[in-house]
């Protein structure tokens, strides 16, 4: 299979990313469904979809906006900026998306946490939606630096490449089975999960960025970097908790 991999149906290019974008989102909401009905949910139907509102505005803000952050001088023009209106990170999403839910149930009273619900549809999304990155290659920016490792592969451009899409696939699957069994295996309060998530993720997220061709950087960290790092700032007491527990 040749990457980017676009395939034809009736002589017209079909989009591989953007089917399996749409196609994430469709089966990571059927996965959540089926989660609520399983467990017991201590949010009112009413609050939950006031929830998932602030969340789905806020994940489209951040998204973008972050997007659009990691090439902030690039030229106004015409055509860039319908490329900028099109730009979209999933860590921006990500962090949007909790200021959202935290706005929304501030406005409604809600003092439940919310995220845990999320947490396996969201992995979920996440890996078909990287699948969907892998496929498009070079043409999708989530593609590695220049490498001679043996993981290395040609990515469209004729160079050999990290696939940082497939190295998240791979701890995309370790995360699920990884927060499966310690929701399965320890007592957590009741957001834990979520934050364990959140934390694990951007942390991965992090480290995985030093393996990709950034064009901006502040004090030597890209914007998803950065990024992370306010995320780890948000969960601080979170982190010290546990931290303080261990020892």
């Amino acid at each position: 299979m040749q990457i980017p991999f676009e395939p034809e149906l009736f002589n017209t290019t079909i989009n591989i990313h953007l089917i399996l974008e749409y196609l994430a989102f469709f089966l990571a909401f059927r996965y959540y469904i089926i989660l609520r009905r399983k467990e017991t949910d201590h949010i009112n139907s009413n609050n939950r979809l006031s929830i998932i509102l602030g969340a789905t505005l806020g994940a489209l803000i951040g998204s973008r906006l972050v997007g659009v952050l990691e090439n902030p001088f690039v030229e106004f023009t015409e055509q860039n900026l319908i490329q900028l209106l099109n730009t979209k990170t999933i860590m921006g999403g990500l962090f949007g998306g909790l200021l959202g839910v935290e706005l929304a149930k501030k406005i409604i009273g809600e003092k439940q946490f919310s995220g845990d619900l999320f947490v396996f549809p969201i992995i979920l999304g996440i890996f078909i939606g990287r699948i969907g990155c892998f496929l498009s290659g070079v043409k999708e920016f989530t593609y590695g630096k220049q490498t001679s490792f043996f993981t290395g592969m040609d990515l469209g451009d004729g160079l050999q490449r990290h696939p940082t899409s497939l190295y998240e696939l791979v701890f995309l699957v370790i995360l699920f089975f990884s927060l499966k069994y310690i929701l399965n295996n320890y007592s957590l309060k009741n957001g834990e999960l979520f934050k364990l998530f959140m934390l694990f993720y951007f942390g991965f997220r992090f480290f995985i960025e030093f393996l990709k061709p950034n064009v901006f950087y502040v004090l030597g960290l890209s914007t998803i970097q950065i990024l992370c790092l306010i995320c780890l700032l948000y969960y601080y007491k979170f982190i010290f908790q546990k931290l303080k527990y261990a020892r």
